[in-house]
């Protein structure tokens, strides 16, 4: 099948290729997003693949399947970046990636806590300048601690077991319960007590119209003072206004993100020569205890090979089925958590 691959970086052309090694589909990669702007570079191909920051709006898709696109092969679990709707009107077949290494974005989890709580980032930088102080890298002990996780799919049940084994107290959301949580001491709350509760709240949920803005101001002044906030889901759960509002006011105490809400086109490129003509996000890297990376929790090896061979099991399915293993379908709206 000839592909359209966008928001090809190196890596993925290398680990897409190596997957396609003996199954002789066609991919064209293409550095550049696809958007409305750079649509006429799908004309003609039956399929194409893309990532987070794709946006496949109603309008697009119509166009795009005007021109013989059949098939959307996102190389990522979320799929909030496409107008399902839109696409099953195309009769347009999306598929995704459900799960890759669910270890990858949960261990970068506890990257994001460890760093933040004994503040290895910045001791690195004062030893590298012969400032061996201690003063303002205070910490605490993990151990006796308890952590909320909102989400207990493939990523969350691995959140959760890691920080039972740093001896947390860990408490849950989820509409659905995970029964090997449950029977390893996880304990499962409404997100309002959870939120009371906790002195540490990871996000590792799906973004929903129910969950958009899940962390808003009001569920800030219903945390623990003096929280740890941590996103590695997507970047719209949490409404970036209110924490930096939360963390002026002390009510946030420190923030891990590895996504961010207006991420396209700021995200998985080298800016370092220009300036960042967002005002939201430059205010939050004034603040000492707030930690980003650029959407990196799922960048490992083992994540990058799942992710290149599902997609195109994907594509091969369909070729010659009509049929993805992975589609996306319209369901009901989850229930709030």
């Amino acid at each position: 099948m000839r592909i359209a691959v966008f928001s090809a970086r190196p890596y993925d052309q290398q680990f897409l290729s190596e997957a396609n090694a003996g199954l002789e589909h066609e991919l064209v990669f293409f550095e550049a997003p696809l958007s409305p702007a750079t649509r006429r570079l799908a004309a003609g191909f039956e399929a194409v693949c893309v990532f987070v920051n794709d946006e496949l709006n109603a309008d697009l898709l119509r166009d795009m399947q005007a021109e013989g696109l059949r098939l959307v092969a996102l190389r990522a679990s979320g799929f909030n970046n496409v107008d399902v709707a839109a696409a099953q009107d195309c009769r347009i077949t999306v598929c995704r990636v459900p799960a890759y290494s669910p270890h990858a974005v949960a261990e970068h989890t506890l990257a994001l806590i460890l760093t933040l709580n004994r503040k290895t980032h910045r001791a690195f930088n004062r030893v590298r300048e012969g400032n061996f102080a201690l003063d303002g890298l205070l910490g605490f002990d993990l151990k006796g601690k308890t952590a909320g996780v909102v989400g207990t799919g493939a990523i969350g049940q691995i959140v959760c077991e890691i920080l039972l084994g740093f001896g947390c107290e860990v408490v849950a959301h989820d509409p659905s319960p995970n029964r090997q949580l449950l029977e390893q001491g996880v304990t499962y709350l409404p997100v309002e007590e959870l939120l009371s509760r906790c002195d540490i709240v990871s996000l590792h949920c799906p973004l929903t119209e129910a969950t958009r803005h899940l962390i808003d101001g009001p569920a800030i002044a219903r945390m623990k003072p003096g929280v740890m906030l941590i996103n590695t889901s997507r970047g719209a759960v949490v409404d970036t206004v209110a924490v930096i509002a939360g963390l002026k006011s002390g009510a946030v105490g420190s923030l891990g993100l590895d996504v961010y809400e207006e991420e396209a086109g700021l995200f998985f490129e080298d800016r370092s020569a220009r300036f960042i003509d967002d005002d939201v996000f430059a205010r939050l890297l004034t603040f000492p205890n707030v930690l980003v990376t650029g959407h990196q929790a799922f960048f490992t090896r083992e994540a990058l090979e799942a992710i290149a061979q599902i997609t195109l099991a994907n594509v091969t399915a369909f070729e010659s089925t009509g049929r993805a293993l992975h589609e996306v379908t319209l369901e009901p709206a989850p229930a709030a958590p």
